[in-house]
């Protein structure tokens, strides 16, 4: 059986690297007979999309498929790496180390370049740096790797509400790219709950060798009528009124959540959306000054008369 597996390893090898090789030069790579090479194929074709395309032309892999690259988790990785050491090899036919050690190289190649491709986007990828602060590590490198590997990290992170500092453990899920900034959606080991974590606010990074599963949460769910990034307890449907000055350009805006919008006659819109939490969907409308009345909630309509009279108090 490993003597058949093997030879396996060797036909898709050879396949790969010289499509349309034939059955006589697959049986001088593998030593064996004609026969057992077509015996092995028919095996191979449950598993692989190999084609004959006619006599004479050999073999090769139907459309893009490729045995590169493997893909391997770390878990198959580690027991692939260990076979050597708990099977007896002496009594294996040879060519199983040159084997081994080939599929190993293209793990630990295909591990590299990945590598490579996530620093070369953590580099592309531009960030700005507080201005409370003159210099600020980029992390964003490390916390793509331990995304993808689904590794918790040890942080040191400052929570500005609190101006306080603390060291965490975190299971990172996502990394959501909001208003020019990064935010970390992850398990929370030390509040025990999903958090979400500014990306410049980390102190300190570590990717440990401990695994996570991100179980049945799903960031759909978790975003659920989040205007931007941060979340609130209780829903509130807002009514705003947009003139028709600014109406065309409120319709080409790109949203997280879906509104519900209606043209009335004299060219405006009426906006309609409800959202978990009302300050960033705030400074969203202030933006367009005048041209936006909030109609629904009135409690909310009357905080902001309130802030307006404030404002210009302030300015006379």
């Amino acid at each position: 059986m490993t003597e058949k597996m093997i030879r396996i390893f060797k036909i898709l090898n050879a396949i790969q690297a010289r499509p349309g090789i034939s059955a006589k030069e697959l049986a001088d790579v593998c030593e064996t007979t004609e026969r057992t090479i077509y015996r092995d194929l028919r095996l191979i074709d449950l598993i692989a999309p190999i084609t004959n395309e006619g006599y004479g032309k050999g073999y090769r892999f139907a459309g893009n498929f490729a045995i590169y690259p493997l893909n391997f988790t770390e878990q198959e990785a580690l027991v692939f790496s260990m076979l050597p050491s708990v099977i007896d090899t002496s009594k294996l036919p040879p060519g199983f180390e040159s084997a081994h050690d080939k599929v190993m190289a293209t793990h630990f190649k295909e591990k590299s370049r990945h590598k490579d491709i996530i620093e070369n986007i953590a580099e592309v990828i531009q960030m700005g740096t507080p201005a409370y602060r003159e210099e600020s590590e980029n992390f964003l490198y490390p916390v793509i790797q331990a995304i993808l590997a689904q590794k918790t990290i040890d942080a040191v992170y400052h929570t500005q509400s609190r101006n306080e500092t603390t060291e965490r453990k975190i299971d990172p899920y996502f990394l959501v790219p909001r208003d020019q900034r990064f935010y970390l959606i992850g398990y929370c080991h030390l509040k025990n709950e999903v958090r979400t974590f500014r990306l410049s606010r980390f102190r300190k990074v570590v990717i440990t060798n401990k695994s996570f599963d991100k179980g049945d949460f799903t960031i759909t769910q978790y975003l659920k009528n989040t205007w931007s990034i941060e979340r609130g307890e209780e829903n509130i449907h807002f009514k705003v009124k947009f003139s028709p000055v600014v109406a065309r350009y409120v319709k080409e805006e790109e949203m997280f959540v879906r509104p519900k919008m209606t043209d009335l006659a004299d060219g405006s819109l009426l906006f309609e959306v409800t959202v978990n939490h009302e300050r960033e969907f705030l400074n969203w409308i202030f933006q367009y000054g005048p041209e936006a009345e909030i109609l629904e909630p009135k409690v909310i309509r009357e905080k902001v008369k309130e802030q307006l009279e404030r404002w210009t108090t302030r300015y006379r």
